[in-house]
This record gives C-alpha cells, sequence and structure tokens, in this order.
C-alpha cells in the first residue's frame, strides 16, 4: 500500500511514519507534504493508493487539494483536530477520519477499511456528499452516504421517511425509492439525524418529523407516516414526541 502523508507539521508526520512501519508493515510511505502545493507534486509523481491529509494547511485546506486532484484516483483518511462541524460532515458521508493526537490502534483500522473498498469511484461519491453537506447543512439539502451490501448511494435527508432497527442493521424507508439495507445500529443514525429533524419514537424506531400525518392513540400510540406506514411510540416517549410535533 503506497501512503502520503500531508500535514503541515513535520512533528505529526513522523509519528505516523513511526506508527506505519510498528503497526502497518505492509505500507509503504513513498512521500511526505506540508502544503497544498507540494503535495499536489508528489501525489501526482507517486500516484498512491491512500493520502493522508490534514485539513489545515498553508497555502489551503485539505479539501482545496481534493477539488484540484478531482476525480481523485486514491483513497483519503483525514488528519484533524477536533471541529465538530466537519466531523458531523464527515460521519454523513461515510468518510474516514482521525483525531489528533493519532491512536494507533485507529489509524490501522481506518487502513484496513480502506483495504476493503474495491475502487476509488465511492471516494468520490463520498467526497462530493462530503462538499455538499460543508456547503449547506439544511435539512432539505444535508446528504447521507448508505452503503448496502451491492451498492453506496447518497440521499438527502428530505428523502428519508423514517429508520428501523433490524438487529446489527438499519433500514431506511424513502419517499418512492427501495428501502435501504445499512450496517450500522439505530442509534449510530439516531445520533447523527436527530439534530435534523428526526425522532426516536421507540427503540427500533427512528421517525422524520416532517412525514408525520398524524399521531393515533391506540396501542399506547402509534405514528402513521404520510406514505401510509407505521411506526410505534414507546410510553415514555410520547409526552416529548408531542412536544416535538407542535414545534415542526
Amino acid at each position: 500500500m503506497k501512503i502520503i502523508i500531508v500535514d503541515d507539521e513535520k512533528r505529526i508526520r513522523s509519528s505516523l511514519v513511526n506508527v506505519l512501519k510498528i503497526h502497518c508493515p505492509n505500507a509503504n510511505v513513498v512521500a511526505e507534504a506540508c502544503d497544498v502545493e507540494s503535495a499536489i507534486e508528489v501525489i501526482k509523481a507517486n500516484k498512491p493508493d491512500v493520502v493522508l491529509l490534514d485539513i489545515k494547511m498553508p497555502g489551503g485546506t485539505g479539501f482545496d487539494l481534493l477539488k484540484l486532484l478531482m476525480p481523485l484516483s486514491f483513497k483519503v483518511i483525514f488528519i484533524t483536530a477536533f471541529d465538530q462541524f466537519a466531523i458531523q460532515a464527515f460521519k454523513f458521508s461515510a468518510i474516514d477520519y482521525l483525531l489528533k493526537p493519532i491512536i494507533p490502534e485507529e489509524l490501522v483500522s481506518a487502513l484496513h477499511r480502506t483495504e476493503e473498498q474495491l475502487s476509488n469511484e465511492g471516494t468520490n461519491i463520498k467526497f462530493n456528499a462530503f462538499m455538499s453537506n460543508i456547503d449547506d447543512l439544511t435539512r432539505e439539502t444535508k446528504r447521507i452516504v448508505l452503503n448496502s451490501h451491492d451498492k453506496m448511494q447518497v440521499v438527502n435527508l428530505g428523502e428519508i421517511v423514517r429508520c428501523e432497527a433490524d438487529r446489527n442493521y438499519t433500514l431506511f424507508i424513502l419517499v418512492n425509492k427501495k428501502p435501504i439495507l445499512v450496517s450500522g445500529s439505530l442509534k449510530e443514525y439516531d445520533d447523527m439525524l436527530s439534530p435534523f429533524g428526526f425522532f426516536r419514537s421507540h427503540h427500533s424506531h427512528l421517525v422524520n418529523l416532517t412525514f408525520i400525518d398524524r399521531l393515533e392513540k391506540r396501542d399506547g400510540g402509534v405514528l402513521v407516516m404520510k406514505d401510509n406506514s407505521e411506526a410505534p411510540v414507546s410510553a415514555r416517549k410520547y409526552s416529548d414526541l408531542v412536544a416535538a410535533i407542535n414545534h415542526i
């Protein structure tokens, strides 16, 4: 695996090189760069499999660098200091990122995930979704990348009617599209989607508040969605749900 490290701090670059030598013997760091200009040169010259990329650098950001190199012929793992705004966009776009200071086990896991990707097409899809999320974080236009067993799909939040837990998977019910079953617990998607108008009505159900048609009192509480599907309401969630509906 040919790797290029792009970070303006030499200390960080050296630390990553040492971690890779110890924990990833199949990783070959072919070049390093400290800014956008030098990064473009070494990426074009060395054609890496993976770029470990800092966000903030002299001469532009890591995002600026990728825009100049689109379509991408390599996979990307972002290296960043904590930034809640960017991290939220990373999660929605299913993009790998590592927080400084780097934990070796997390770097190894991220590299293993990149090896499992069959092509770089997914990287371009994810990055396009990411840039869309960075530019506009409204509920209607925000996009989430959903990985099913046979394809990767980009979905606007405004298309999601509800989500339903299926063991360690989550079923996304969409408007005028086939449902999508993706790996990941409902809790993970609850954490991502709740700030954007979604509500966990039941331990197995997460609903888009804008798609609620009515709340029926039968069986302790049942939500009927605009597509005529239904989601139960747990007793402890009932009053919070009524309050959320009143604030739509």
